[in-house]
């Protein structure tokens, strides 16, 4: 092989872009590739509510761990929250396997930028380019397999946690303190109206995405609430300076329980 092709293979594969390889290379691999509607009588499993919301370290994302098919359980373990790189994460709600193929491919986006570049895209170029992701989905959106994640992430230059929503077009919002997204975000957005302020700490914002959780699971069927017989709980990590990283499940638990035993007594008048 002539240096003239070895240059042209090289500059064909140095692009910072990993979909635009994956363009030339395996198209049909893309978001929205290729999309198969929904027949009447097989549903697609559809992750139901997450949400992220700031508190005075950074970000805190969290969701309920069902996923619906029609009105059927097709999950009840289904992980919802997604590490993007090590300051930064998604959460999905919608179409439950597009939702995960697109997070995945969202991560090795992330990390074949860094590997070409050298350095990490800022915040906000994560954030538009998983909006781009979104709008590539569009077609599939018309036909039911909608994707609509939130993103959250720490801005080491801005020293704050920061969240961005989407509309299936790929629209980006960036919103200022919390936000949900699925089936029951109706209920844990008017929760979190409720319960969230500014500056919380690690233990109150804890809570306070969990409170938010059980009212969505108290109202919308989609959302699956803590299940003590089996021992599931909602996922729950956190973005900070420090990095991405996990709430301990014996530490959710606990919170879930305290958060039960509370509301227990409430509706027993105590």
């Amino acid at each position: 092989m002539n240096d003239e092709r070895w240059l042209n293979l090289f500059n064909e594969y140095a692009n910072s872009s990993f979909m635009e390889a994956l363009r030339r290379q395996s198209p049909h691999l893309l978001p929205g590739a290729e999309p198969r509607p929904e027949t009447p009588d097989v549903a697609a499993p559809h992750g139901t509510t997450v949400l992220a919301m700031r508190y005075r370290d950074g970000v805190i994302m969290a969701g309920d761990r069902q996923a619906t098919a029609g009105y059927q359980v097709a999950s009840r373990r289904i992980e919802k929250i997604f590490k993007a790189d090590d300051l930064s994460g998604v959460g999905i709600a919608g179409a439950a396997g597009p939702a995960m193929e697109m997070a995945k491919l969202f991560q090795t986006e992330l990390e074949h930028y860094e590997k070409v570049e050298g350095d990490n895209l800022s915040l906000e170029g994560k954030a538009n380019k998983l909006g781009q992701m979104i709008r590539m989905n569009l077609q599939a959106a018309m036909m039911g397999l909608a994707v609509v994640p939130i993103f959250a992430g720490f801005d080491e230059k801005a020293g704050v946690g920061r969240l961005f929503k989407y509309d299936i077009t790929g629209g980006r919002y960036e919103e200022k303190d919390y936000d949900a997204q699925g089936s029951g975000s109706k209920d844990a957005r008017d929760s979190l109206k409720k319960l969230w302020r500014r500056d919380m700490a690690r233990d109150e914002a804890l809570r306070c995405a969990l409170e938010a959780l059980f009212d969505a699971a108290d109202e919308d069927v989609g959302t699956g609430g803590p299940d003590l017989v089996r021992g599931i709980f909602p996922t729950v990590k956190t973005i900070t300076r420090s990095g991405f990283g996990e709430v301990a499940e014996d530490e959710v638990r606990r919170v879930c329980e305290s958060i039960a035993g509370d509301r227990t007594k409430s509706e027993r008048g105590a």
